[in-house]
C-alpha cells in the first residue's frame, strides 16, 4: 500500500507540479529560447503549448525568411492571442505577407497591441493598410527607417487603429504635414511620438500635434533642422512632457527654449548642435526643469560656465548625465570639475 501511495504521489507530481514549475520558469525566458524548448520532447511541447500566456510575443527580429515564418507561426493555435509582434530588421517580409495576414489570420491579430516593423523597407502603404485592418486594439506602432510609406499609409493607420499611444515614424522621409494632421486629429491621448529625420515636415504640421496631443510625454524631433520658433514656442503646452530630443534644431532660439522650459516635468533634454543657444536659454531650463536627469549641450559654443552654475543650483541632486563636449565656452569641463557641481553624474559623454 505504501508503495502504491508513493507511486500515486509521484504521478501527481509529474502531472501537476512539474508543468506548473515549467510554466513559471519558462515565463522568464526569451521567446526564442522558449521555442527551442519545444524540440526537447513531445511531452514538453504539449505542456508548453498548452499555456497561452507563454505565447503572447512573436519575436522574428533580424530573421531571414521572416514573412513565411510570420505566416507559419500565426497558423498555430498557440499564437491566437498574440499581443506583440517584433519584426525589427527582419528580412524577406513584404506587402504580400501582410496581405495574407488580412486574408487568412486576421482573427489571430485581434488582441495585438504592439507591432514593430522597424527597418522593414519592403513594406509600403499597401502592407500598412492590410496589417492595420486586423489590429483594432493596437497601441504601439513603429516603422522606423521606411522610405516607402507615405501619408496614405498613415491614413490607413489612423482609420484602422483608434487606440494608439506610441508612434515611431523615425526616418519615414516621405510623410508630410498631412500625416501629422491625421495623427493629431486621431490620437489625442498619444504619449510618445518619434519624428526623427522626417524631413518633409514643417512648423504647420508640428503645431497641429502640439495643439491636439496634449498627453505627450516623449517627443523626438531629432534632425529636423527646418523647424523654427513658430513651432518650438508651442512645445510649452505639453504639460506632461518628460523626454524631448531637439538634436540639430539649428533654428531654436533662447526665447523658444525659455518657453520649452515651462514644461516642468522634463527629465531628459537633448540640445546637441542647437547652435543658437546661449547661457540665457540653458539658465531658463535650469530654473524651469528642476527634475532634469539627462542634458546634452554637445557642440554648443555659446554656453559658458555660467549656465553650469545655474544648473548646479537647481539640478545637482537629479542630473546623472551631462554632455558638454565641444562646448568651448565652458572652461571647467573635466570629470573632476563636473562632479564638484553635479555629484550624482554617472555619464559624461553621450556622443562618440
Amino acid at each position: 500500500m505504501a508503495a502504491e501511495a508513493e507511486e500515486t504521489e509521484e504521478l501527481a507530481w509529474s502531472r501537476e507540479t512539474i508543468p506548473r514549475v515549467m510554466k513559471i520558469a519558462c515565463a522568464r525566458l526569451p521567446q526564442r529560447d522558449l521555442v527551442s524548448l519545444l524540440l526537447v520532447s513531445p511531452w514538453l511541447h504539449r505542456t508548453l503549448a498548452s499555456y497561452p500566456s507563454l505565447w503572447l510575443v512573436l519575436d522574428l527580429r533580424e530573421m531571414t525568411n521572416a514573412g513565411n515564418r510570420l505566416l507559419g507561426a500565426l497558423s498555430l493555435p498557440r499564437y491566437r492571442q498574440v499581443k506583440r509582434i517584433d519584426l525589427e530588421f527582419a528580412q524577406d517580409i513584404e506587402d504580400k505577407h501582410l496581405e495574407s495576414l488580412e486574408n487568412e489570420y486576421s482573427e489571430s491579430l485581434k488582441s495585438l497591441e504592439t507591432l514593430n516593423l522597424n527597418g522593414c523597407q519592403k513594406i509600403s502603404d499597401k502592407g500598412i493598410a492590410a496589417v492595420t485592418s486586423c489590429c483594432p486594439n493596437l497601441k504601439v506602432f513603429s516603422i522606423y527607417w521606411n522610405v516607402r510609406v507615405t501619408d496614405i499609409g498613415i491614413k490607413h493607420l489612423v482609420e484602422n487603429c483608434r487606440h494608439l499611444v506610441d508612434l515611431n515614424l523615425s526616418g519615414c522621409k516621405n510623410i508630410t504635414d498631412k500625416s501629422l494632421e491625421l495623427v493629431a486629429d486621431s490620437y489625442n491621448e498619444l504619449q510618445s511620438l518619434n519624428l526623427t529625420r522626417c524631413v518633409k515636415l514643417t512648423d504647420i504640421g508640428l503645431r497641429q500635434i502640439l495643439f491636439k496631443c496634449s498627453s505627450l510625454q516623449s517627443l523626438n524631433l531629432y534632425a529636423l533642422s527646418s523647424l523654427t520658433d513658430n513651432a518650438y514656442n508651442n512645445i510649452s503646452s505639453l504639460s506632461h512632457l518628460k523626454y524631448l530630443d531637439l538634436c540639430g534644431a539649428q533654428n531654436l532660439s533662447d526665447d523658444a527654449l525659455s518657453c520649452i522650459a515651462k514644461c516642468g516635468k522634463v527629465v531628459a533634454l537633448n540640445l546637441t548642435w542647437c547652435v543658437r543657444i546661449t547661457d540665457k536659454g540653458v539658465i531658463a531650463v535650469a530654473e524651469g526643469c528642476v527634475s532634469l536627469e539627462f542634458l546634452s549641450l554637445f557642440g554648443i559654443v555659446g554656453v559658458t560656465d555660467k549656465c553650469l552654475e545655474a544648473l548646479s543650483t537647481t539640478c545637482s541632486n537629479t542630473l546623472t548625465t551631462l554632455d558638454v563636449n565641444g562646448c568651448i565656452g565652458i572652461k571647467r569641463r573635466s570629470r573632476e570639475d563636473l562632479l564638484k557641481l553635479f555629484p550624482h553624474l554617472k555619464c559624461f559623454k553621450v556622443h562618440s
